[in-house]
């Protein structure tokens, strides 16, 4: 488990680029805020996690396996790390920051991925240059 990133994962680059391309700003991996969100666009007061199909475990998608060995172990796991994203999510929202999640296998697709970031942060065109009046 050593080998898996944590931070600036293929998905995680999609999303960023994309909003780059859409002209939003952001920082990543804010350490001051809590769960160290991968996206986060102040301006917006909006945080963005993408998460992992597998470790976070994405309902109903084909990537949320459960490993045929030591069964009970990535039971535990899984569940921990679904009840720590519920945690950290509650509390960002408490701070009053608005919470997103993207999930590893909607980076896919990057037309849909461009029309979930243009529906979160609803900007009007003349933000977006590809967006047309």
């Amino acid at each position: 488990m050593r080998s898996v990133r944590q931070k600036n994962t293929k998905p995680e680059i999609t999303v960023r680029r994309l909003a780059h391309r859409l002209g939003l700003r952001f920082r990543v991996n804010r350490k001051d805020l809590p769960g160290t969100p991968d996206i986060v666009f102040p301006k917006y007061h909006t945080v963005i996690f993408v998460h992992g199909c597998f470790w976070h475990r994405h309902p109903e998608c084909k990537r949320a396996t459960t490993p045929k060995t030591r069964v009970e172990f990535w039971q535990e796991k899984f569940e921990k790390n679904q009840e720590r994203d519920a945690r950290k999510i509650a509390h960002l929202k408490d701070l009053g920051w608005r919470v997103e999640v993207i999930w590893e296998c909607e980076t896919e697709n990057k037309a849909a991925l461009e029309e979930r970031l243009r529906s979160i942060f609803t900007l009007p065109c003349r933000v977006l240059p590809q967006c047309e009046p």
